[in-house]
């Protein structure tokens, strides 16, 4: 997460000496990212000849690097990560690596192009380390780049740009949508006299069709997800993103779209069933996201997989809980015509059709509670990391100390690492105390409002979210999903229908009840093979509990 600071974009800032190593970067930073292009290909094809080139290629990274004053603080396979003090410095040491890596004789190996990125902003420092959108940004301008490219962000070319080296120039490649997913970027390319200064399109989200939408704020906490996201479309025609309310069901799906678009020739698209409460208009959303029209005598549900027979997409159906009788027959077809269409659903419940895999999306991991946790080991955790972005977004002063990481970290905690939660509670900052925050979560559902003015009816509260679930759940489970409200902590099925059961719910109906809660990512699953466990997140038992109230139970 980034840490917010009063210096403009002028500003070189300061440097801290760490302990046992050389200097390190602080407040504005830039960072050169680097990585060499079709390393694996080279690796696979002569290991021994590659193994010389990527260490002499390190070699020759790491005396510029340190020539010009900048600091490696991560290496990854072959891939460089720098920061810098001054953009100019930065800047220098990309041509000047760039020059050296033009001069060797890498053909032992078919060459070895390095593409690099350039960007300027504030970083969360911790250990000399960095994290936080900054670092993320600078990452994905590198990403669409080609070997012996060297992309620069509009930040650091304001920086630098009249002080550039002998032999460079910048060249405007215009406004780009990164794959993170929020603001556009104005890139620029280095151009160095006498090296390649000509390059395919770059490989940014305008290069590919999409429909994908931009984003207000980076996906956060979410890394490995986000890999096993990316894997699992790649095995599967239907992949359903599962879990409860405010899990983050939805930006991880876009943010998987944005990162595979490069493997689908036709592109990506989004169509989000969100606002609709007609079922019957279900497959005019799906069809107008991938410009479908139906010939004489078709149907939209018949039209929209005889379109997609041949092509090669990713489609995204979301919000996809409320209608899923209209999807489903939509997306079965589609698995049986379209072999080259891959689709992600994202559901509080499984669309339930043949071909379909079912990731559980779980929540953002949340610290053990332990009174002397420090801030840079809380700031570890996504949830907390999410908690100390959108609070400094409230409030460019806030910041995380010794003191408060606890505190941060149990608000976290009761709020069960819930996304769209934190991001609520986080808005708090400007008007409450973290102790004062912490000591008003009893009362969550009055104090967790006022979320975004354009974002739908039930993702402005915390009860709103978990409202738009209840009201979709028939009247018996309605009934057992308040009583399971009296279990503070893990149950049974035996005691959830000596106990639960009666009166509106027949005990011998309770095991398919807890069952259909449980798709429907209200109840959550802990069975293993040789006993079954339920239980309720604190957010949807507070929930519960004010049910159950409410009917005099």
């Amino acid at each position: 997460m980034p840490r917010e600071t009063a210096k403009s974009m002028s500003s070189e800032g300061t440097q801290v000496k760490a302990s046992g190593q050389s200097v390190v970067p602080t407040g504005m930073v830039t960072f050169l990212f680097t990585d060499i292009e079709g390393s694996t290909r080279r690796w696979e094809a002569n290991s021994d000849a590659m193994r010389a080139a990527v260490a002499r290629h390190e070699e020759i990274l790491n005396n510029t690097v340190a020539r010009h004053g900048g600091y490696v603080f991560n290496v990854v396979g072959d891939a460089f990560c720098v920061a810098f003090q001054s953009a100019v410095d930065a800047i220098n040491a990309a041509c000047d690596a760039q020059r050296a890596i033009s001069l060797e004789d890498f053909s032992a190996v078919d060459g070895l192009s390095v593409r690099m990125g350039l960007h300027t902003g504030t970083a969360e420092e911790r250990n000399a380390d960095y994290f936080g959108s900054t670092v993320n940004r600078v990452a994905r301008l590198m990403s669409i780049g080609h070997g012996g490219q060297v992309l620069i962000s509009g930040a650091t070319r304001d920086l630098a740009h009249h002080s550039l080296p002998s032999g460079a120039t910048l060249t405007d490649l215009g406004l780009r949508r990164l794959k993170d997913l929020t603001q556009p970027e104005q890139v620029w390319q280095l151009a160095l006299a006498g090296l390649r200064n000509e390059f395919p399109p770059l490989n940014s989200l305008d290069a590919r069709g999409n429909n994908l939408p931009m984003q207000p704020t980076t996906l956060i906490g979410r890394a490995d997800d986000l890999e096993e996201v990316k894997t699992l479309v790649g095995e599967h025609r239907l992949l359903t993103l599962s879990g409860s309310g405010g899990v983050g069901k939805t930006r991880l799906a876009l943010q998987a779209g944005a990162e595979l678009l490069d493997r689908f020739a036709d592109g990506v698209w989004f169509a989000d069933l969100a606002p609709i409460r007609d079922p019957e208009l279900v497959a005019s959303v799906i069809a107008k996201s991938v410009g479908v029209s139906p010939s004489a005598g078709q149907t939209l549900v018949e039209a929209i997989p005889a379109a997609l027979a041949n092509k090669q997409l990713l489609l995204i159906l979301d919000n996809c809980e409320h209608v899923l009788d209209a999807v489903a027959p939509i997306a079965s077809s589609i698995v049986t015509r379209c072999p080259n269409v891959k689709m992600v659903a994202t559901s509080r419940q499984a669309l339930g059709i043949a071909g379909e895999a079912v990731h559980r999306l779980r929540s953002l991991s949340v610290p053990e509670a332990v009174a002397a946790l420090k801030a840079d080991d809380a700031a570890r955790y996504g949830s907390v990391a999410l908690f100390v972005e959108r609070a400094r977004a409230v409030d460019t002063r806030f910041s995380m100390t010794d003191e408060t990481a606890p505190i941060v970290a149990d608000i976290c905690r009761r709020l069960d690492g819930i996304p769209l939660a934190i991001e609520l509670a986080a808005a708090r900052v400007s008007v409450l105390s973290i102790p004062n925050l912490a000591r008003r979560l009893d009362e969550r559902f009055k104090v967790l409002t006022g979320g975004n003015r354009t974002a739908l009816p039930r993702q402005k509260t915390l009860g709103a979210l978990i409202d738009w679930s209840f009201d979709l759940l028939p009247p018996a489970e309605q009934t057992l999903f308040a009583r399971l409200g009296i279990f503070a902590g893990r149950f049974g099925l035996d005691a959830a229908t000596v106990i639960c059961g009666g009166n509106d719910v027949g005990e011998a109906d309770v095991l398919d009840l807890l069952s259909s809660l449980t798709d429907k990512s209200l109840v959550v699953s802990d069975t293993s093979a040789t006993r079954e466990s339920f239980r309720l997140l604190e957010t949807t038992r507070a929930y519960a509990l004010d049910k159950l109230t409410a009917v005099g139970e």
